[in-house]
């Protein structure tokens, strides 16, 4: 292999972005599959031991070489994640390598541990190798929640792991099901100031306060109606927004009431198509499923934001 890595053996991975690989749930959370994410953490082990993300892995280095650990089959994951303290760009794995006069020059101008691993595992995995923009100092600043010391995870811990809503607007909007609204840890980690409730379901939080939570309650089946909701739906999202507040949309499971409701807004916010609010929410959360009567009143709003049909939904979005 050469030593210049192509541009798509390695690419950017935001924190919001690690943060929702994180919480991806099917009946349970998606860290139980063995081939769905490694996150690898390439500080020292004083630092590792510290503390490090959830779930990392410390790779140990023996002179040059990196040591993966040896449960990983990196050809099989779907997320493979590197951080350091802090590499910020892929920039100045750009370089040309063929020069070997200066050895410590070059390892200079190949950025971070977190690059240099990458380079080094680059050619064992399917996927790009994803390296955390800010590293660790940003995610942890970020997301302190999820540091920990834990360096063993058995499988009944993963089984028993409470995701977190994802993130659809960093650090604004939060979109999850009726358990995280009413998880008391969960309010205060996020800093939730305001609640969307798209159920027939009262939670705990902002009872009775109509300017914290918005509760359109519609059932979950093909007779809801959801259209005349969404111009104060999106009226009380702005407000908050605006108040600089932070914002969970949520139904029971998060998967179809709820989802209708943030592409709605997305629409709304960004004058964009139901499509494209479509694939934008499917990078934040897998199982995106909206009913199809609810989809429906989706392609109408469309045409109140956009002045036309645009999304043809007689195909699958997803």
């Amino acid at each position: 292999m050469s030593d210049n890595v192509r541009m798509t053996d390695l690419v950017l991975c935001e924190p919001k972005e690690l943060y929702n690989i994180l919480n991806q749930v099917t009946k349970l959370s998606r860290l139980t599959e063995p081939n769905y994410l490694c996150l690898l953490d390439v500080r020292s082990k004083q630092e590792y031991d510290e503390s490090h993300v959830i779930t990392a892995r410390r790779v140990k280095k023996k002179g040059d070489k990196y040591l993966i650990p040896e449960s990983v089959d990196l050809e099989c994951v779907k997320y493979c994640v590197v951080y350091d303290n802090n590499s910020s760009c892929l920039d100045l794995i750009l370089k040309d390598d063929s020069d070997n006069s200066g050895s410590s020059k070059n390892e200079l101008l190949a950025g971070g541990a977190a690059i240099a691993c990458g380079k080094a595992i680059a050619h064992l995995t399917r996927h790009p190798v994803q390296i955390l923009r800010g590293g660790y100092e940003s995610f942890s600043a970020m997301y302190h929640f999820f540091r920990t010391q834990k360096i063993i995870w058995m499988p009944q811990e993963l089984d028993e792991f409470q995701a977190y809503p994802v993130e659809i607007v960093p650090g604004r909007i939060y979109l999850g099901d009726f358990r995280q609204a009413c998880d008391p840890k969960i309010q205060k980690d996020l800093k939730i100031k305001a609640h969307v409730n798209v159920s027939l379901e009262t939670g705990p939080f902002f009872v009775g306060n109509a300017d914290k939570l918005l509760h359109i309650q519609i059932e979950d089946s093909l007779e809801a109606i959801i259209s005349p909701f969404l111009r104060h739906l999106c009226h009380f999202i702005d407000i908050h927004l605006e108040l600089g507040s932070v914002i969970l949309i949520f139904s029971t499971l998060g998967i179809s009431r709820s989802c209708a409701a943030i592409l709605a807004y997305l629409m709304h916010r960004n004058e964009q198509t139901l499509k494209k609010s479509w694939e934008y929410v499917k990078k934040c959360k897998n199982n995106v499923r909206p009913n199809r009567a609810l989809v429906a009143q989706l392609s109408q709003w469309e045409t109140i934001v956009l002045g036309g049909f645009v999304t043809d939904i007689s195909v699958p979005l997803c």
